[in-house]
């Protein structure tokens, strides 16, 4: 998954250290947030016959990046729902390709402006929480 970068957002960590140890965690929850939009996305869009694929997309993040998680030891065919390709015996089951995704990426992509949004709310309003001048 591409990342997101913000300039700046290893300063903006780093002088809210120093205003209080707590306040870079909370920047988690901003990237939560903007990834939980992705998954939103696609989830519905994933054919399910057990659930375990759809159930499989997770936001995985940290104070300086998010990623979205899917498939593991419960759905390890994931990727090949998403992305198409040969498995199974012989690799008799064939799915076409597609280099761009059918869901995460396409959810990304459609949500990207909302993402956008997100993020520069959130990170603002931490700002502000913090007492810094948010211009």
């Amino acid at each position: 998954m591409p990342e997101i970068q913000i300039d700046g957002l290893k300063q903006f960590r780093s002088q809210l250290k120093q205003i209080d140890a707590n306040l870079p965690k909370k920047i988690r929850v901003a990237l939560n947030s903007s990834s939980q939009l992705v998954i939103d996305y696609a989830k519905p869009k994933i054919p399910s016959r057990t659930g375990r694929a759809r159930a499989s997309l997770k936001v995985r993040s940290s104070q300086t990046k998010a990623a979205i998680a899917a498939g593991g030891t419960k759905a390890p065919y994931y990727p090949w729902l998403d992305f198409g390709g040969r498995v199974g015996r012989g690799n008799s089951v064939k799915r076409p390709y597609s280099r761009e995704g059918r869901y995460v990426y396409p959810g990304l992509k459609a949500n990207r402006d909302e993402i956008t949004q997100t993020m520069a709310s959130a990170l603002t309003e931490l700002a502000q929480e913090a007492g810094l001048e948010v211009s």
